[in-house]
């Protein structure tokens, strides 16, 4: 049985060729196509209307992707969401990685990497290792699993997951701005992690932190 994919941007051109390359994929069928959020959330609501995955764009009219995913996260949690966009600063990845999208490429991407990353979000339920995560985060070189965390640096990675700033973050461990840094370092040479993305990454990974 092939997997269903509903690709979701507000350009037509774009919303068009990107179902036809998912079309030419073997195991993936194109169920339909969306010009907006909340055009899907629409369909959605028909049972019959509900893929395996979405390929979802983030800057839409109505409802954008950002806004679109938190709601299937919420409503539709079997389904899993790709984003498919030209953002590419690191703000917007993390507001789609905390929404619940199981990976996130660029729109050239290549079809060889469109095609892997719906495969490993079928086989694995994310897809992380793209160029674009890669470029921000950078590879994970140690063993995670030898890492130990304290409590206190398990408590900031979870706050840390959130839309607060480090400075929101020290007032709410009731601690000082300098030593909120002193855990970021020391998390961030522990895990061999560059930003507060690959922190992301790693807390979902390891159940530190659920979207």
């Amino acid at each position: 049985m092939k997997n269903k994919v509903v690709v979701v941007d507000d350009h037509t051109l774009l919303l068009e060729a990107i179902g036809g390359l998912v079309r030419d994929f073997e195991n993936f069928e194109v169920l339909y196509l969306c010009k907006n959020g909340q055009e899907l959330l629409e369909k959605l609501k028909f049972p019959k209307n509900i893929p395996d995955i979405v390929l979802m764009d983030i800057n839409m009219p109505l409802l954008n992707g950002i806004e679109t995913t938190k709601a299937l996260n919420e409503k539709y949690p079997q389904i899993k969401v790709i984003a498919l966009s030209v953002e590419e600063n690191e703000k917007t990845i993390l507001k789609m990685l905390r929404a619940g999208a199981k990976g996130y490429l660029m729109k050239d991407t290549k079809k060889e990497i469109l095609k892997e990353a719906l495969n490993q979000v079928v086989e694995k339920g994310y897809y992380h290792t793209n160029t674009i995560s890669k470029l921000l985060i950078g590879s994970l070189t140690k063993d995670e699993t030898a890492v130990q965390l304290k409590e206190r640096e398990v408590e900031f990675i979870e706050h840390a997951c959130t839309e607060m700033t480090y400075k929101e973050i020290a007032e709410k461990m009731f601690l000082s701005p300098k030593t909120i840094e002193g855990y970021r370092d020391s998390i961030y040479e522990k895990l061999n992690l560059k930003n507060r993305i690959g922190l992301v990454l790693y807390a979902i990974r390891n159940g530190l932190f659920t979207p």
